[in-house]
């Protein structure tokens, strides 16, 4: 091949290299910029709430007063999901990846991504006409039994429709995310790690706790994070399993909301103040939102340095 052919197509791969870096860059600055911009709107339009008499808000107490019971049962909802489906999620994961068979391990990957898929609405039927009733009797029990536990105190909700009930269906709609992408870090672990300590006598689960799990560190804290924020601005299941009331201690009292329900629920009918009041509360859920996903990064940043190429 003659020089001038290898000098035309090596500045075709330049120009190929710049456009590409251009496109990732302009697609960048894009993303900062809607963020911005969203940040921008929520602030202006929040402003009214908070310059507003406190007799105007919601409750006639000022909005702190209103949004504080909200954000506690948004945390308190996402919380219980995080507790049952990170532990859940993580097993399913290493059960695919490391101890199912390879026939079996590929229909259930295909399972926990439909799992995934699986419109939020149908979470929220199935929890407030089956399981909201499913747990009446065992939260009965529990306020007979463990009342003395403040989260247990009764008397339980004749319905079902608690804050616990909305924690375990966001449990099931985020444990396929977790699943999954935990699932592909797996996946991903170094194989001459592992082969590396069978060879050196180790058990499956020695090889596991020394090659797989510190591999995936990052990518489990990733995809625990990804599962908090589906939990923390999920609307639909949640405002069909809670009904609004006041801050409550116990979780087996019906009772509570959410902040992405609570604007779900009202925002059509809102106007004025009351509308300022609602976006201000979604101001409040984006920053909660932007922390989360700050820590997570401060988290993950921390074990970096720990490469499967190393």
């Amino acid at each position: 091949m003659s020089n001038t052919k290898l000098a035309r197509r090596a500045g075709t791969g330049r120009t190929g290299d710049q456009v590409f870096s251009g496109a990732a860059l302009g697609a960048g600055v894009l993303i900062v910029a809607i963020l911005f911009a969203v940040a921008m709107f929520l602030v202006i339009q929040a402003l009214p709430t908070f310059t507003a008499p406190r007799s105007e808000s919601t409750g006639g107490e000022g909005f702190f007063a209103y949004i504080f019971p909200i954000v506690i049962g948004t945390l308190i909802a996402a919380m219980i999901a995080l507790i049952i489906a990170t532990p859940i999620g993580v097993a399913v994961a290493l059960f695919i990846s490391h101890y199912a068979p390879r026939s079996l391990a590929k229909g259930m990957g295909y399972v926990v991504d439909l799992l995934a898929a699986i419109p939020s609405v149908i979470y929220g039927a199935w929890g407030a006409s089956f399981l909201a009733s499913s747990l009446k009797g065992p939260y009965q029990w529990l306020a007979e039994n463990l009342g003395w536990i403040p989260i247990f105190a009764g008397p339980a909700s004749g319905t079902g429709k608690t804050i616990l009930t909305a924690g375990i269906v966001l449990a099931v709609m985020v444990l396929p995310i977790i699943a999954s992408l935990t699932r592909e870090i797996f996946l991903q672990a170094p194989m001459l790690h592992q082969e590396a300590a069978l060879a050196l006598g180790a058990t499956r689960w020695e090889m596991i706790r020394m090659a797989v799990l510190p591999f995936a560190r990052g990518g489990i804290i990733s995809a625990v994070m990804l599962g908090l924020g589906r939990a923390l601005g999920e609307t639909l299941a949640v405002a069909l399993v809670l009904s609004s009331g006041p801050l409550i201690a116990s979780w087996i009292r019906s009772g509570n909301q959410t902040i992405a329900a609570e604007i779900a629920l009202n925002f059509p009918e809102a106007f004025g103040l009351r509308m300022h009041e609602l976006i201000a509360a979604g101001l409040v859920l984006f920053l909660i939102t932007l922390l989360v996903n700050v820590v997570a990064r401060w988290i993950i940043s921390r074990h970096k340095e720990f490469s499967g190429a190393n």
